[in-house]
């Protein structure tokens, strides 16, 4: 009699550890598309830091979100005075830089098209679809290690996404290099779901003014010289000629050229402030270079960081390889 009762106790006790126990992948990934299916909107701040370049470069982020496809990306680097907001409406995706009053418009698959580091869809999106996804709970968090779906696959291939367990709030996400080293880390500090948004908050005018006002447009600056800078993923190619060019307006490009297996050139020059606000249309797709955005066309991406313009093109490198190229000149000047 006492073993049947202490084997009914057994059983009872692991019934109980069953019924309150850790939560299945699949039903974690089954709430967290749940969430996303009701939710109408959302806010959220977070801090990006970058660790591509010799110094870790750190950003403020604000995220807008209205269901199904409007987007408002404000990306800030208070140290370097830099600001960058990627816009989505109904009329397409705009890459805005306030400072020197320009925006670039594109038609464009934007987020759908690739892996986005700060938005809670994407991250849903890349955890659902990666059917190989590692999955850990612990007290207060639901852990997964996913591939990603950048255009630069090879260079980043993998995240861990960290989840809150009592609201399935994004918590962090590390992007990691094929070593499982954390190139860029996303901490949110605040995501507030189902916020509701005036009619007016996604369009492009009102969003170029405001973020004007936080940072107004830069002086005229074509005259001052710049520091060159050089790109430090070239693999097996290297530097063959450097030349200075006068500009119409007296001021100064600087065109690379890169051989070897295979070449490219980049070319610099000081960013043009623009006097009346006109958004250039771009046939190709706004690309994430980690320091800023850029405009990928083809065979070029063009960029501007830190009120200078730079265009890289090559009709050898693939496009992953271009982004790689371009994500490396952020960095301090190395020859």
């Amino acid at each position: 009699m006492k073993k049947m009762l202490m084997l009914f106790a057994g059983i009872m006790l692991l019934l109980a550890l069953s019924a309150c126990g850790q939560k299945s992948q699949g039903d974690v990934v089954s709430e967290l598309n749940e969430k996303l299916g009701e939710m109408k909107g959302y806010k959220a701040n977070a801090k990006m830091t970058l660790k591509m370049g010799t110094e870790p470069q750190v950003y403020n982020v604000e995220i807008w979100h209205k269901d199904p496809s409007f987007y408002r990306v404000n990306l800030k680097n208070e140290e370097k005075d830099q600001s960058q907001m990627i816009l989505k409406n109904d009329d397409g995706v705009y890459v805005l830089t306030p400072a020197l009053n320009k925006s670039f418009k594109f038609q464009s698959e934007w987020p759908e098209n690739s892996s986005q580091a700060y938005l809670f869809e994407s991250l849903v999106k890349d955890i659902t679809e990666d059917k190989s996804a590692t999955y850990k709970e612990t007290d207060k968090h639901y852990v997964f290690e996913t591939k990603t779906r950048y255009q630069n696959n090879k260079m980043l291939p993998y995240q861990e996404i960290t989840i809150n367990k009592k609201d399935l709030s994004p918590v962090s996400v590390k992007v990691m290099d094929p070593d499982k080293t954390a190139l860029v880390l996303v901490e949110f500090s605040k995501v507030k779901f189902d916020t509701t948004f005036d009619k007016d908050s996604f369009d492009m005018k009102k969003n170029m003014t405001s973020a004007q006002l936080e940072a107004p447009v830069m002086a005229e600056v074509q005259n001052e010289g710049f520091a060159v800078k050089y790109p430090e993923n070239i693999g097996d190619m290297s530097l063959t000629e450097e030349k200075e060019i006068k500009t119409d307006n007296d001021g100064e490009r600087v065109v690379l050229t890169y051989e070897g297996t295979k070449s490219f050139t980049l070319v610099q020059e000081k960013a043009e402030v623009v006097q009346t606000s006109v958004s250039t249309n771009v046939n190709g797709d706004p690309v994430d270079l980690g320091y800023t955005v850029g405009a990928m066309t083809g065979n070029t991406i063009a960029w501007t960081f830190e009120g200078v313009d730079y265009m890289l093109a090559s009709k050898d490198l693939t496009q992953e390889e271009m982004i790689e190229v371009a994500r490396s000149v952020g960095g301090d000047p190395v020859k």
